[in-house]
């Protein structure tokens, strides 16, 4: 079957159009064409097609008509077999890892914001050929590159390498014997690259050896620093990245990684795992993807949740972290699962399943009605890993023979639960689908108390805490309230999401936490002056005791044979 070509050009830089022509031979008499409408890793339909316009169609001089199918559909009724030939403009202008971007400084694009699927021909091999880049930029994809342009062997593989294209940071690893590559764009002029080699190379190599091998010939990291934003996609043999250019080495650091730096490290170490788990290894709903809606599983909790239990995990076991340093990010991954009502309401599977709607369009009321597959799917993961260990297994024997038994493909839930009962037994395969399915506590003190970690409730809440309100907080707006959280005391006493706090016990406020010092002796209600749709309304409520802010995790005392076998300490 003749190549499919795309002619992608950076047409109007100042404007952020790609002009976009599509040659296609021997097309059909009625040849449909659709542009996805989400792309795989981020569970949400994002309608790539309201970015399409200009689209024209003609077969050597002739123009033809095209007709519109539905919202990213159209048809073409062509006459012979001589090559249909469309052209169509994208706007560009989406600062993130899932569309296209194009401005002065780079062009970034995943091949689903601008590639037509020509129905039918999905399984033939797809080119892309660049034109108008500007002197001086350099193209970066894992895309097989051939004869001056770049091949795919069906639409699937086309649509699974993002471009790069700038003048950007570049540099190069081996990790395992396999070429890796980490390009950055955006970055400051102190950024530090040769640290960040070094240190993801470590990542690499740590995830190869758990793995067993690498599972591709090469491997791109694509990372934007910006002013601010954290995030990736990934991909077969590449990832996209985004991060705040603060989260990047600089030449004037030294010694153990930051806060910031950790961040960065974990983003690279979660996108990369994802190579192996649900780029490969997927949930057997994904064995084939609909581009054109939602495509639904209940596993999420597993390939996003386990992910991102093994993205800190990995930090420490190619030695960026301490043990020390790696309770102190579980133990914030506690804290903000144990801040969220809605794991009381929404099951994880449940979570994974309506991810399409809720978990990307979060509201006022979500940590009330939603659960977090990614944060409480690690916290599982824990358990699990926790709970094999004390029967002389472990997670990592787990994924292993998952992967084995799948050939680094599909699974279902019933495969996963099959390996939990070969290594762990029948009941602790009843306590997964418990903690998956249900939504009563999961016993992480317990596990963590066996596995040799102290569990300590610290610190004092804040007064917004102790009422169950979220903040937003400035000297100058004053307090906006941005979330309520169910069974508070703020809820309770009437407040809602989107009041602005004007005031305490006749005292103007500025800060939550001056209200306490608005308290007489003895008094513990909270007369309150807020702001609702240009309205004042009063309010009386009642400021219960403070209690311990956060859970702190610590080594516990003496040598623990468990713990040595879990963090290597």
């Amino acid at each position: 079957m003749a190549v499919l070509r795309y002619r992608i050009e950076l047409a109007d830089i100042s404007a952020h159009h790609y002009r976009v022509t599509l040659t296609l031979p021997a097309p059909a008499a009625e040849q449909d064409f659709s542009l996805p409408v989400w792309i795989p890793g981020s569970y949400l339909v994002r309608e790539f097609a309201k970015h399409l316009s200009g689209l024209t169609a003609r077969q050597g001089s002739q123009a033809l008509a095209v007709e519109q199918i539905d919202k990213a559909c159209w048809r073409v009724r062509c006459s012979g077999r001589a090559a249909l030939v469309l052209s169509y403009d994208v706007y560009a202008f989406d600062a993130s890892v899932r569309t296209a971007w194009l401005d002065s400084q780079r062009a970034f694009f995943n091949p689903s914001s601008l590639c037509l699927r020509a129905h039918g021909r999905e399984s033939g091999a797809h080119r892309i050929e660049l034109a108008g880049v500007p002197r001086g930029w350099r193209v970066a994809t894992e895309m097989r590159e051939q004869g001056g342009g770049y091949e795919a062997v069906d639409y699937d593989e086309l649509l699974d390498h993002p471009f790069e294209i700038g003048p950007h940071w570049q540099g190069e690893f081996e990790a395992a014997g396999v070429p890796h590559r980490i390009v950055v764009a955006g970055a400051w002029p102190s950024f530090d690259g040769e640290r960040l080699l070094a240190d993801v190379q470590r990542i690499c190599e740590a995830q190869i050896a758990f793995w067993g091998g690498a599972p591709f010939e090469r491997y791109s990291f694509l990372l934007w620093a910006v002013d601010d934003g954290h995030g990736g996609l990934e991909h077969r043999a590449s990832t996209a990245l985004i991060c705040a250019r603060r989260e990047l080495p600089t030449a004037a650091e030294g010694g153990a990684p930051g806060e910031h730096y950790t961040r960065l490290l974990g983003l690279f170490s979660h996108e990369y795992f994802h190579a192996w788990n649900v780029k490969r290894l997927r949930p057997s709903e994904f064995a084939r993807f609909d581009y054109q809606r939602e495509n639904y599983t209940e596993l999420l909790w597993f390939f996003e949740g386990f992910t991102s239990y093994y993205d800190e995990l990995m930090l420490r076991r190619a030695g960026l972290v301490d043990a020390g340093r790696y309770l102190k990010l579980l133990a914030a991954s506690v804290n903000g699962v144990l801040a969220s009502p809605g794991r009381h309401v929404q099951p994880l599977a449940s979570a994974s399943f309506e991810a399409w709607t809720k978990y990307y369009r979060p509201d006022e009321n979500s940590p009330n009605a939603t659960s977090n597959y990614y944060a409480q799917g690690a916290l599982v993961a824990l358990c699990l890993d926790l709970s094999l260990r004390a029967r002389r297994s472990s997670l990592d024997a787990l994924m292993a023979r998952l992967w084995k038994a799948s050939a680094g493909g599909p699974v279902s839930e019933a495969d996963i639960l099959g390996a939990v009962v070969a290594l762990g037994g029948e009941e602790l395969s009843g306590q997964l689908r418990a903690w998956v399915h249900g939504v009563a506590e999961l016993p992480l003190r317990e596990l963590l108390g066996a596995a040799g970690i102290d569990w300590r409730d610290e610190g004092r809440q804040s007064v917004a805490q102790r009422l169950g309100l979220r903040v937003r907080e400035s000297a100058l707006t004053g307090i906006a309230v941005t979330h309520v959280l169910s069974g508070s005391a703020a809820a309770a006493g009437g407040l809602n999401a989107r009041d602005e706090v004007i005031a305490c016990n006749g005292w103007r406020l500025r800060r939550m936490d001056d209200a306490v010092a608005l308290l007489a002796a003895g008094d513990t209600r909270l007369r309150l002056l807020v702001s609702r749709d240009q309205r004042l309304v009063e309010l009386d409520v009642a400021l219960p005791p403070p209690r311990p802010a956060s859970v702190v995790l610590d080594l516990a005392e003496g040598a623990h044979a468990a713990r040595r076998r879990w963090l290597g300490d």
